[in-house]
Protein backbone atom coordinates (compact mmCIF):
# COMPACT_ATOMS: atom_id res chain seq x y z
CA UNK A 1 0.00 0.00 0.00
CA UNK A 2 1.60 3.23 -0.90
CA UNK A 3 1.19 6.04 1.83
CA UNK A 4 1.89 8.94 -0.47
CA UNK A 5 -1.42 11.43 -0.69
CA UNK A 6 -3.69 10.95 -3.79
CA UNK A 7 -2.90 14.79 -4.81
CA UNK A 8 1.04 14.10 -4.60
CA UNK A 9 2.27 13.23 -7.76
CA UNK A 10 4.94 15.52 -6.85
CA UNK A 11 6.54 17.25 -9.72
CA UNK A 12 5.47 14.67 -12.03
CA UNK A 13 2.70 17.15 -14.21
CA UNK A 14 3.31 15.77 -17.50
CA UNK A 15 0.67 13.10 -16.85
CA UNK A 16 -1.33 13.18 -19.82
CA UNK A 17 -4.65 12.68 -22.05
CA UNK A 18 -5.66 9.92 -23.43
CA UNK A 19 -6.45 10.08 -27.75
CA UNK A 20 -9.55 11.71 -27.78
CA UNK A 21 -9.99 13.93 -24.22
CA UNK A 22 -9.18 16.36 -26.22
CA UNK A 23 -11.99 15.86 -28.08
CA UNK A 24 -14.35 15.18 -25.35
CA UNK A 25 -13.54 18.31 -23.03
CA UNK A 26 -13.39 20.94 -26.67
CA UNK A 27 -16.26 22.29 -25.81
CA UNK A 28 -15.20 24.10 -22.53
CA UNK A 29 -13.65 27.10 -22.75
CA UNK A 30 -12.14 30.08 -20.27
CA UNK A 31 -14.65 32.44 -21.62
CA UNK A 32 -17.88 29.84 -20.53
CA UNK A 33 -17.40 26.98 -22.67
CA UNK A 34 -20.53 24.27 -23.03
CA UNK A 35 -23.93 25.20 -21.60
CA UNK A 36 -26.08 22.30 -20.24
CA UNK A 37 -29.42 21.74 -21.64
CA UNK A 38 -31.50 24.42 -21.73
CA UNK A 39 -29.05 27.46 -20.76
CA UNK A 40 -29.38 30.56 -19.22
CA UNK A 41 -29.57 29.71 -15.28
CA UNK A 42 -27.66 26.17 -15.74
CA UNK A 43 -24.59 27.20 -16.78
CA UNK A 44 -22.04 25.40 -17.81
CA UNK A 45 -20.87 22.49 -17.46
CA UNK A 46 -18.02 22.48 -14.57
CA UNK A 47 -14.66 20.38 -15.89
CA UNK A 48 -13.14 18.86 -13.12
CA UNK A 49 -9.97 15.93 -12.86
CA UNK A 50 -9.94 14.25 -9.63
CA UNK A 51 -6.71 12.03 -10.25
CA UNK A 52 -8.53 9.13 -12.63
CA UNK A 53 -7.08 7.63 -15.48
CA UNK A 54 -8.35 6.05 -18.80
CA UNK A 55 -10.25 4.18 -20.15
CA UNK A 56 -12.74 5.51 -17.78
CA UNK A 57 -15.16 2.16 -16.19
CA UNK A 58 -18.49 2.71 -15.11
CA UNK A 59 -18.06 1.55 -11.65
CA UNK A 60 -19.69 3.24 -8.82
CA UNK A 61 -19.94 0.68 -5.76
CA UNK A 62 -18.46 2.20 -2.96
CA UNK A 63 -17.34 -0.79 -1.58
CA UNK A 64 -15.23 -1.75 -4.77
CA UNK A 65 -11.27 -0.72 -4.14
CA UNK A 66 -11.96 1.55 -7.63
CA UNK A 67 -15.34 3.79 -7.77
CA UNK A 68 -15.41 6.88 -9.82
CA UNK A 69 -14.97 9.73 -7.19
CA UNK A 70 -18.21 10.97 -7.74
CA UNK A 71 -20.09 8.13 -5.90
CA UNK A 72 -17.94 9.27 -3.01
CA UNK A 73 -20.03 11.91 -1.68
CA UNK A 74 -21.88 13.28 -4.79
CA UNK A 75 -24.29 10.01 -4.93
CA UNK A 76 -23.57 8.56 -1.70
CA UNK A 77 -23.85 10.38 1.35
CA UNK A 78 -22.11 9.46 5.42
CA UNK A 79 -24.61 10.14 8.77
CA UNK A 80 -22.18 13.02 9.29
CA UNK A 81 -19.48 15.17 7.82
CA UNK A 82 -16.04 15.67 9.64
CA UNK A 83 -13.82 18.28 7.96
CA UNK A 84 -10.91 17.82 8.12
CA UNK A 85 -9.64 21.08 7.24
CA UNK A 86 -10.50 23.01 10.40
CA UNK A 87 -11.41 22.31 14.12
CA UNK A 88 -15.38 21.89 14.27
CA UNK A 89 -18.61 20.40 14.98
CA UNK A 90 -19.74 17.14 12.37
CA UNK A 91 -22.22 18.62 9.57
CA UNK A 92 -25.23 16.49 9.29
CA UNK A 93 -26.00 14.66 6.43
CA UNK A 94 -27.87 11.86 6.23
CA UNK A 95 -28.31 11.87 10.25
CA UNK A 96 -29.14 14.49 12.52
CA UNK A 97 -28.26 13.99 15.32
CA UNK A 98 -26.20 11.49 17.75
CA UNK A 99 -25.47 10.37 20.96
CA UNK A 100 -22.90 7.79 22.87
CA UNK A 101 -23.61 6.27 26.14
CA UNK A 102 -21.07 7.62 28.64
CA UNK A 103 -19.21 3.96 28.98
CA UNK A 104 -19.20 3.99 24.95
CA UNK A 105 -20.89 0.76 24.39
CA UNK A 106 -23.51 2.14 22.50
CA UNK A 107 -24.34 4.79 20.01
CA UNK A 108 -27.86 5.59 18.65
CA UNK A 109 -28.25 8.11 15.69
CA UNK A 110 -31.43 9.65 14.79
CA UNK A 111 -31.58 9.82 11.29
CA UNK A 112 -32.89 12.63 8.43
CA UNK A 113 -36.62 12.02 7.60
CA UNK A 114 -38.00 13.02 4.10
CA UNK A 115 -34.95 11.82 2.28
CA UNK A 116 -35.72 9.68 -0.61
CA UNK A 117 -33.78 7.51 -3.27
CA UNK A 118 -33.30 8.62 -6.83
CA UNK A 119 -35.43 6.06 -7.71
CA UNK A 120 -38.12 7.44 -5.44
CA UNK A 121 -38.07 4.77 -2.55
CA UNK A 122 -37.73 6.05 1.37
CA UNK A 123 -34.61 6.02 2.79
CA UNK A 124 -34.81 4.86 6.03
CA UNK A 125 -33.18 3.40 9.39
CA UNK A 126 -32.99 0.06 7.82
CA UNK A 127 -30.80 1.20 5.16
CA UNK A 128 -28.21 2.56 7.63
CA UNK A 129 -28.68 -0.84 9.09
CA UNK A 130 -27.92 -2.33 6.22
CA UNK A 131 -24.83 -0.44 5.41
CA UNK A 132 -23.06 -1.17 8.82
CA UNK A 133 -23.76 -4.73 8.68
CA UNK A 134 -23.53 -6.63 5.30
CA UNK A 135 -20.47 -8.52 4.55
CA UNK A 136 -18.35 -5.58 2.93
CA UNK A 137 -18.77 -3.34 6.24
CA UNK A 138 -18.96 -5.37 9.28
CA UNK A 139 -16.57 -5.01 12.08
CA UNK A 140 -15.58 -7.19 14.14
CA UNK A 141 -15.83 -4.46 17.39
CA UNK A 142 -20.10 -4.52 16.63
CA UNK A 143 -21.92 -6.93 18.58
CA UNK A 144 -25.25 -5.35 16.93
CA UNK A 145 -26.99 -2.78 14.99
CA UNK A 146 -30.41 -2.12 15.48
CA UNK A 147 -33.51 -0.20 14.72
CA UNK A 148 -35.00 1.66 18.11
CA UNK A 149 -38.08 3.16 15.97
CA UNK A 150 -38.39 4.90 12.29
CA UNK A 151 -35.69 7.54 12.70
CA UNK A 152 -32.96 5.94 15.48
CA UNK A 153 -30.52 3.47 15.25
CA UNK A 154 -28.64 1.66 17.91
CA UNK A 155 -25.09 0.49 18.29
CA UNK A 156 -24.23 -1.71 20.28
CA UNK A 157 -19.94 -2.27 20.74
CA UNK A 158 -17.77 -4.93 22.67
CA UNK A 159 -15.53 -2.28 24.04
CA UNK A 160 -15.54 1.70 24.23
CA UNK A 161 -15.58 2.92 20.81
CA UNK A 162 -15.19 6.02 21.08
CA UNK A 163 -12.63 6.73 18.26
CA UNK A 164 -14.11 5.00 15.95
CA UNK A 165 -16.93 7.72 15.28
CA UNK A 166 -15.73 9.33 12.13
CA UNK A 167 -15.38 5.44 10.92
CA UNK A 168 -18.72 4.79 11.74
CA UNK A 169 -20.43 8.37 10.99
CA UNK A 170 -18.10 9.61 8.81
CA UNK A 171 -16.57 7.60 6.03
CA UNK A 172 -19.04 5.01 5.81
CA UNK A 173 -21.42 5.45 3.20
CA UNK A 174 -24.94 4.87 3.31
CA UNK A 175 -26.51 2.54 0.05
CA UNK A 176 -29.83 1.43 -0.35
CA UNK A 177 -30.76 -1.74 1.03
CA UNK A 178 -33.81 -2.79 -1.63
CA UNK A 179 -30.36 -2.16 -4.41
CA UNK A 180 -27.49 -4.18 -2.56
CA UNK A 181 -29.32 -6.89 -0.97
CA UNK A 182 -29.79 -8.11 -4.91
CA UNK A 183 -26.25 -7.76 -5.87
CA UNK A 184 -24.84 -11.15 -6.18
CA UNK A 185 -21.25 -9.54 -5.08
CA UNK A 186 -21.61 -6.19 -3.12
CA UNK A 187 -17.90 -5.52 -3.83
CA UNK A 188 -17.47 -6.69 -7.78
CA UNK A 189 -20.39 -5.54 -9.00
CA UNK A 190 -19.70 -2.63 -11.20
CA UNK A 191 -23.27 -0.70 -9.98
CA UNK A 192 -23.39 1.38 -13.15
CA UNK A 193 -26.73 2.69 -12.69
CA UNK A 194 -26.46 3.86 -9.10
CA UNK A 195 -29.30 4.85 -6.99
CA UNK A 196 -28.22 7.45 -4.39
CA UNK A 197 -29.63 9.81 -1.77
CA UNK A 198 -26.78 13.01 -2.99
CA UNK A 199 -26.60 15.91 -4.57
CA UNK A 200 -26.02 14.10 -8.03
CA UNK A 201 -27.13 11.22 -9.87
CA UNK A 202 -24.95 9.35 -12.73
CA UNK A 203 -25.14 10.52 -16.52
CA UNK A 204 -23.12 8.74 -19.07
CA UNK A 205 -20.34 7.10 -18.99
CA UNK A 206 -17.31 7.21 -21.62
CA UNK A 207 -13.95 5.52 -21.73
CA UNK A 208 -12.56 9.43 -21.84
CA UNK A 209 -14.79 10.34 -18.77
CA UNK A 210 -18.27 10.59 -17.08
CA UNK A 211 -20.82 12.87 -16.19
CA UNK A 212 -23.02 13.69 -13.17
CA UNK A 213 -26.16 15.56 -13.39
CA UNK A 214 -27.58 17.42 -10.40
CA UNK A 215 -30.52 15.22 -7.68
CA UNK A 216 -33.76 17.91 -8.26
CA UNK A 217 -35.08 16.55 -5.74
CA UNK A 218 -32.35 16.65 -3.25
CA UNK A 219 -33.23 16.83 0.29
CA UNK A 220 -30.84 19.87 0.80
CA UNK A 221 -32.29 21.71 -2.60
CA UNK A 222 -31.41 21.01 -5.71
CA UNK A 223 -27.56 21.97 -7.06
CA UNK A 224 -27.23 25.43 -8.85
CA UNK A 225 -24.47 23.64 -10.89
CA UNK A 226 -26.54 21.39 -13.01
CA UNK A 227 -23.84 19.12 -14.95
CA UNK A 228 -20.53 18.08 -14.05
CA UNK A 229 -17.86 16.29 -16.25
CA UNK A 230 -14.82 14.35 -14.31
CA UNK A 231 -12.29 13.86 -17.00
CA UNK A 232 -9.63 11.05 -17.58
CA UNK A 233 -6.45 11.70 -17.99
CA UNK A 234 -3.56 9.19 -19.16
CA UNK A 235 -1.54 10.17 -22.44
CA UNK A 236 -0.52 12.90 -24.77
CA UNK A 237 -1.75 15.91 -22.94
CA UNK A 238 -1.29 16.98 -19.42
CA UNK A 239 -3.52 17.81 -16.72
CA UNK A 240 -1.63 21.24 -16.02
CA UNK A 241 -2.59 22.36 -19.81
CA UNK A 242 -6.31 21.80 -19.10
CA UNK A 243 -5.60 23.98 -16.46
CA UNK A 244 -4.15 27.05 -17.94
CA UNK A 245 -6.40 26.31 -20.89
CA UNK A 246 -9.91 26.33 -19.79
CA UNK A 247 -10.92 22.77 -20.05
CA UNK A 248 -10.42 21.96 -16.33
CA UNK A 249 -12.34 24.44 -13.47
CA UNK A 250 -11.50 21.86 -10.23
CA UNK A 251 -8.37 19.76 -9.52
CA UNK A 252 -6.01 18.66 -6.90
CA UNK A 253 -2.71 17.91 -8.13
CA UNK A 254 1.02 19.55 -7.21
CA UNK A 255 2.21 22.07 -8.90
CA UNK A 256 5.79 23.32 -7.90
CA UNK A 257 4.66 27.11 -9.89
CA UNK A 258 1.47 27.83 -9.10
CA UNK A 259 1.30 31.16 -10.42
CA UNK A 260 1.84 30.09 -13.43
CA UNK A 261 -1.78 28.46 -13.40
CA UNK A 262 -3.28 31.53 -11.63
CA UNK A 263 -2.04 34.26 -13.28
CA UNK A 264 -4.82 35.32 -15.92
CA UNK A 265 -6.92 35.13 -12.92
CA UNK A 266 -9.42 32.22 -13.98
CA UNK A 267 -7.80 30.13 -11.18
CA UNK A 268 -7.65 30.13 -7.54
CA UNK A 269 -5.34 27.71 -5.63
CA UNK A 270 -5.65 26.81 -2.33
CA UNK A 271 -3.17 25.00 0.12
CA UNK A 272 -4.05 23.06 2.81
CA UNK A 273 -1.68 20.75 4.21
CA UNK A 274 -2.50 18.05 5.91
CA UNK A 275 -0.07 14.81 5.70
CA UNK A 276 3.54 14.90 7.06
CA UNK A 277 6.40 13.38 5.59
CA UNK A 278 9.05 12.03 7.91
CA UNK A 279 11.73 9.80 8.10
CA UNK A 280 10.88 6.74 9.17
CA UNK A 281 13.82 5.48 11.41
CA UNK A 282 13.32 1.51 12.49
CA UNK A 283 13.41 2.06 16.15
CA UNK A 284 12.81 -0.96 18.66
CA UNK A 285 15.62 -3.43 18.85
CA UNK A 286 13.42 -5.72 20.50
CA UNK A 287 11.33 -6.14 17.97
CA UNK A 288 14.60 -6.91 15.32
CA UNK A 289 15.55 -3.31 13.84
CA UNK A 290 19.13 -3.24 13.43
CA UNK A 291 21.96 -0.09 13.06
CA UNK A 292 22.91 3.14 14.63
CA UNK A 293 19.72 5.10 14.28
CA UNK A 294 17.83 2.09 17.05
CA UNK A 295 19.91 4.95 19.64
CA UNK A 296 17.20 7.42 20.50
CA UNK A 297 20.02 10.27 20.74
CA UNK A 298 21.09 9.41 17.35
CA UNK A 299 17.25 10.29 16.19
CA UNK A 300 17.85 13.25 18.13
CA UNK A 301 20.65 14.47 16.88
CA UNK A 302 19.87 14.06 13.23
CA UNK A 303 16.39 15.93 13.90
CA UNK A 304 18.71 18.44 15.38
CA UNK A 305 20.99 18.54 12.23
CA UNK A 306 17.81 19.02 9.71
CA UNK A 307 17.18 22.23 8.15
CA UNK A 308 13.69 21.99 7.33
CA UNK A 309 13.63 25.47 5.70
CA UNK A 310 15.95 24.40 3.19
CA UNK A 311 14.26 21.25 2.68
CA UNK A 312 11.01 22.97 2.45
CA UNK A 313 12.19 25.33 -0.29
CA UNK A 314 14.31 22.98 -2.40
CA UNK A 315 11.97 19.58 -2.32
CA UNK A 316 9.04 21.06 -1.69
CA UNK A 317 8.84 24.42 -3.55
CA UNK A 318 8.42 26.11 -0.57
CA UNK A 319 4.49 24.87 -0.42
CA UNK A 320 5.12 22.79 2.60
CA UNK A 321 3.57 23.75 6.16
CA UNK A 322 5.32 23.35 9.01
CA UNK A 323 5.11 19.93 10.90
CA UNK A 324 5.24 19.23 14.82
CA UNK A 325 6.97 16.62 16.49
CA UNK A 326 3.90 15.75 18.14
CA UNK A 327 1.95 15.04 14.66
CA UNK A 328 -1.06 17.38 15.91
CA UNK A 329 -1.71 19.28 12.92
CA UNK A 330 -0.36 23.02 13.51
CA UNK A 331 -3.58 25.73 13.68
CA UNK A 332 -5.99 22.83 13.44
CA UNK A 333 -5.39 20.82 16.41
CA UNK A 334 -3.50 23.21 18.86
CA UNK A 335 -5.61 22.30 21.28
CA UNK A 336 -3.87 18.97 21.80
CA UNK A 337 -0.17 19.94 22.46
CA UNK A 338 0.48 19.68 25.67
CA UNK A 339 2.37 22.38 27.02
CA UNK A 340 5.83 20.52 28.40
CA UNK A 341 6.81 19.70 24.65
CA UNK A 342 7.83 21.53 21.84
CA UNK A 343 4.69 22.62 19.27
CA UNK A 344 7.02 22.31 16.31
CA UNK A 345 9.93 20.62 15.03
CA UNK A 346 13.09 23.38 14.61
CA UNK A 347 13.23 24.95 11.12
CA UNK A 348 17.15 25.76 11.23
CA UNK A 349 19.79 23.16 11.55
CA UNK A 350 21.63 23.66 14.75
CA UNK A 351 25.16 21.09 14.75
CA UNK A 352 26.48 22.32 17.85
CA UNK A 353 23.52 21.11 19.52
CA UNK A 354 23.46 17.66 17.62
CA UNK A 355 27.23 17.13 18.77
CA UNK A 356 26.33 17.81 22.29
CA UNK A 357 23.26 15.25 21.87
CA UNK A 358 25.72 12.88 20.81
CA UNK A 359 28.88 13.66 22.79
CA UNK A 360 26.69 13.56 25.85
CA UNK A 361 25.63 10.19 25.18
CA UNK A 362 29.03 8.70 24.76
CA UNK A 363 29.88 9.06 21.18
CA UNK A 364 33.15 10.93 19.93
CA UNK A 365 34.34 12.07 17.05
CA UNK A 366 36.81 10.10 14.88
CA UNK A 367 39.68 11.44 12.74
CA UNK A 368 37.39 11.50 9.54
CA UNK A 369 34.83 13.76 11.36
CA UNK A 370 32.16 10.98 11.87
CA UNK A 371 31.10 10.76 15.54
CA UNK A 372 31.66 6.76 16.80
CA UNK A 373 30.87 4.84 20.10
CA UNK A 374 32.31 1.23 21.06
CA UNK A 375 33.70 0.73 17.26
CA UNK A 376 30.41 1.97 15.21
CA UNK A 377 30.32 4.52 13.15
CA UNK A 378 27.41 7.12 13.22
CA UNK A 379 26.74 5.89 9.76
CA UNK A 380 23.34 5.04 8.48
CA UNK A 381 21.21 4.09 4.84
CA UNK A 382 18.32 6.06 4.16
CA UNK A 383 15.91 5.03 1.17
CA UNK A 384 13.78 6.87 -1.09
CA UNK A 385 12.01 6.12 -4.40
CA UNK A 386 14.00 6.83 -7.68
CA UNK A 387 11.60 9.45 -9.34
CA UNK A 388 9.99 10.63 -6.72
CA UNK A 389 11.70 13.79 -7.51
CA UNK A 390 10.58 15.76 -4.16
CA UNK A 391 11.68 12.69 -1.48
CA UNK A 392 15.07 12.14 -3.28
CA UNK A 393 15.87 15.43 -3.09
CA UNK A 394 14.78 15.52 0.92
CA UNK A 395 17.25 12.14 0.98
CA UNK A 396 19.82 14.46 -0.77
CA UNK A 397 19.36 16.93 1.64
CA UNK A 398 19.23 15.27 4.59
CA UNK A 399 22.74 13.69 3.94
CA UNK A 400 24.67 16.45 3.11
CA UNK A 401 22.91 18.44 6.50
CA UNK A 402 23.72 15.64 8.85
CA UNK A 403 27.50 15.30 7.31
CA UNK A 404 27.82 18.68 8.92
CA UNK A 405 26.43 17.22 12.59
CA UNK A 406 29.21 14.70 12.27
CA UNK A 407 26.35 12.16 10.66
CA UNK A 408 27.12 10.03 7.53
CA UNK A 409 23.66 9.53 5.77
CA UNK A 410 24.18 7.02 2.60
CA UNK A 411 21.40 8.07 0.30
CA UNK A 412 19.53 5.37 -1.57
CA UNK A 413 17.53 5.45 -4.46
CA UNK A 414 15.70 2.12 -4.89
CA UNK A 415 12.30 1.20 -7.01
CA UNK A 416 8.89 1.43 -5.44
CA UNK A 417 8.81 -2.12 -5.39
CA UNK A 418 11.38 -2.57 -3.49
CA UNK A 419 10.72 0.79 -0.76
CA UNK A 420 7.16 -1.23 -0.17
CA UNK A 421 8.90 -4.46 0.42
CA UNK A 422 11.49 -3.00 2.69
CA UNK A 423 8.70 -0.81 4.75
CA UNK A 424 6.19 -3.90 5.44
CA UNK A 425 8.84 -5.99 6.46
CA UNK A 426 10.90 -3.18 8.46
CA UNK A 427 14.23 -4.21 6.94
CA UNK A 428 15.65 -0.56 6.27
CA UNK A 429 17.78 2.03 8.38
CA UNK A 430 16.22 5.50 7.86
CA UNK A 431 13.46 5.97 4.61
CA UNK A 432 11.53 8.67 3.66
CA UNK A 433 7.93 8.54 4.21
CA UNK A 434 4.70 9.86 4.49
CA UNK A 435 2.02 9.38 7.53
CA UNK A 436 -1.67 9.97 6.69
CA UNK A 437 -3.24 12.84 8.68
CA UNK A 438 -6.15 11.99 10.29
CA UNK A 439 -9.90 12.42 9.02
CA UNK A 440 -10.87 15.22 12.09
CA UNK A 441 -8.92 17.25 14.12
CA UNK A 442 -7.54 14.86 16.29
CA UNK A 443 -4.21 13.18 16.06
CA UNK A 444 -5.05 9.75 17.72
CA UNK A 445 -5.51 7.80 14.99
CA UNK A 446 -1.76 9.01 14.33
CA UNK A 447 -1.32 7.64 17.69
CA UNK A 448 -3.09 4.12 17.26
CA UNK A 449 -2.29 3.39 14.04
CA UNK A 450 1.38 4.70 13.71
CA UNK A 451 3.15 4.55 16.63
CA UNK A 452 1.49 1.61 18.96
CA UNK A 453 2.52 -1.93 19.20
CA UNK A 454 -0.35 -3.67 18.42
CA UNK A 455 -0.11 -2.04 14.82
CA UNK A 456 3.24 -3.32 14.13
CA UNK A 457 5.35 -6.60 14.51
CA UNK A 458 9.09 -8.02 14.69
CA UNK A 459 11.56 -7.35 11.76
CA UNK A 460 10.88 -9.94 9.08
CA UNK A 461 6.88 -10.02 9.42
CA UNK A 462 5.29 -8.15 6.61
CA UNK A 463 2.60 -6.09 8.17
CA UNK A 464 -0.76 -6.59 6.68
CA UNK A 465 -2.56 -3.51 5.18
CA UNK A 466 -4.06 -1.35 8.20
CA UNK A 467 -1.15 -1.56 9.83
CA UNK A 468 1.08 1.21 9.69
CA UNK A 469 3.57 1.18 12.43
CA UNK A 470 6.29 0.84 9.86
CA UNK A 471 8.80 1.97 11.96
CA UNK A 472 8.44 -1.15 14.93
CA UNK A 473 8.54 1.66 17.92
CA UNK A 474 6.84 -0.32 20.89
CA UNK A 475 6.91 2.04 23.98
CA UNK A 476 4.48 0.25 26.47
CA UNK A 477 3.82 3.46 28.04
CA UNK A 478 2.53 5.07 24.66
CA UNK A 479 0.50 1.77 24.32
CA UNK A 480 -1.43 2.67 27.78
CA UNK A 481 -1.94 5.99 27.19
CA UNK A 482 -3.62 4.99 23.87
CA UNK A 483 -6.03 2.45 24.89
CA UNK A 484 -6.51 5.07 28.14
CA UNK A 485 -7.73 7.58 25.38
CA UNK A 486 -9.67 5.03 23.31
CA UNK A 487 -11.95 4.66 26.30
CA UNK A 488 -12.99 8.06 27.11
CA UNK A 489 -14.86 10.57 25.50
CA UNK A 490 -13.97 13.23 27.74
CA UNK A 491 -10.97 15.68 25.54
CA UNK A 492 -9.33 16.73 29.22
CA UNK A 493 -8.94 12.91 29.66
CA UNK A 494 -7.75 12.77 26.10
CA UNK A 495 -5.47 15.45 26.41
CA UNK A 496 -3.94 14.23 29.47
CA UNK A 497 -2.80 11.01 27.61
CA UNK A 498 -1.92 12.80 24.58
CA UNK A 499 0.40 14.76 26.99
CA UNK A 500 2.04 11.19 28.12
CA UNK A 501 2.24 10.03 24.59
CA UNK A 502 3.75 13.32 23.53
CA UNK A 503 6.19 13.24 26.03
CA UNK A 504 7.19 9.73 24.70
CA UNK A 505 7.65 10.05 20.92
CA UNK A 506 9.23 13.81 21.02
CA UNK A 507 11.83 12.17 22.99
CA UNK A 508 12.29 9.15 21.10
CA UNK A 509 10.85 10.26 17.33
CA UNK A 510 10.64 6.80 15.76
CA UNK A 511 9.19 8.83 13.16
CA UNK A 512 11.16 12.16 12.61
CA UNK A 513 9.17 15.17 11.19
CA UNK A 514 10.17 17.16 7.97
CA UNK A 515 7.27 19.15 6.74
CA UNK A 516 3.34 18.45 6.26
CA UNK A 517 2.56 18.04 2.61
CA UNK A 518 1.50 20.32 0.71
CA UNK A 519 -2.33 20.08 -0.88
CA UNK A 520 -3.19 22.21 -3.51
CA UNK A 521 -6.34 22.53 -5.00
CA UNK A 522 -6.86 24.85 -7.99
CA UNK A 523 -10.73 26.26 -8.55
CA UNK A 524 -11.94 28.43 -11.09
CA UNK A 525 -13.32 31.54 -9.23
CA UNK A 526 -14.09 32.94 -12.50
CA UNK A 527 -17.00 30.97 -13.43
CA UNK A 528 -17.88 29.50 -10.13
CA UNK A 529 -18.50 30.80 -6.30
CA UNK A 530 -19.27 28.75 -3.23
CA UNK A 531 -15.78 27.45 -3.54
CA UNK A 532 -14.18 27.06 -0.15
CA UNK A 533 -11.49 29.72 0.67
CA UNK A 534 -8.87 30.84 3.36
CA UNK A 535 -11.43 32.43 5.56
CA UNK A 536 -13.89 29.98 5.05
CA UNK A 537 -12.62 26.17 4.64
CA UNK A 538 -16.05 24.76 5.31
CA UNK A 539 -14.76 21.57 3.47
CA UNK A 540 -11.35 19.92 2.65
CA UNK A 541 -10.92 21.52 -1.21
CA UNK A 542 -9.68 18.66 -3.17
CA UNK A 543 -11.37 17.39 -5.78
CA UNK A 544 -10.06 14.05 -5.26
CA UNK A 545 -11.16 14.47 -1.60
CA UNK A 546 -14.22 11.44 -0.27
CA UNK A 547 -17.58 13.32 0.88
CA UNK A 548 -16.37 16.28 0.97
CA UNK A 549 -16.35 16.45 -2.92
CA UNK A 550 -20.31 16.14 -2.32
CA UNK A 551 -20.61 18.82 -0.06
CA UNK A 552 -18.17 21.33 -2.03
CA UNK A 553 -20.61 20.47 -5.53
CA UNK A 554 -23.79 21.13 -3.63
CA UNK A 555 -23.00 24.82 -2.12
CA UNK A 556 -21.55 25.54 -5.62
CA UNK A 557 -23.29 28.17 -8.22
CA UNK A 558 -22.51 29.19 -12.10
CA UNK A 559 -21.88 33.30 -12.25
CA UNK A 560 -23.67 33.53 -15.63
Amino acid sequence: MMIRSVARKRLLTTVALVTGVTMFAAGCSSSGGEKTEGGGDAGRVLNVWAGSQTPVVANFNPYSPNPLHAANGAIYEPLFYYNKAQAGAPEPRLGESFEWSEDGLELTVKIREGVKWTDGEDFTVDDVIYSHTNAATKRDFIVSVEKVDDTSVKWTFNSPQFTSEVQLLGTALVVPEHIFSKMADIVSDPNANPVGTGPYKADAVTEAGYTVVANEDYWAGAPKVKKVRYLGIDKNGSAEDLLTTGKVDWAGMFVPDPERITGDGRLTMLNTPQDPTTLYTCSTVALGCTGIQTDAAVRQALDLAIDRGEINEKAFAGQAAVASPTFALLGRDDRWISPDVAKESPQTADAAAAAAVLEGAGYTKGADGIYEKDGKKVAMTLVTVDGWTDYNAVGDLVAAQAAKAGMQVTHNKVSQQEMSDARVAGTYELMVGGITGPSLDDPFSIYRQWMSTEYTGPVGEVLESGRFNYVRYSNPVVDAAVTAAAATNDEDAKKEQYAVIQKEITRDLPYIPIVVNATQTFVDTKDFTGWPTDDDLYAFPPSWSTVSLGIVLSKLEPKN
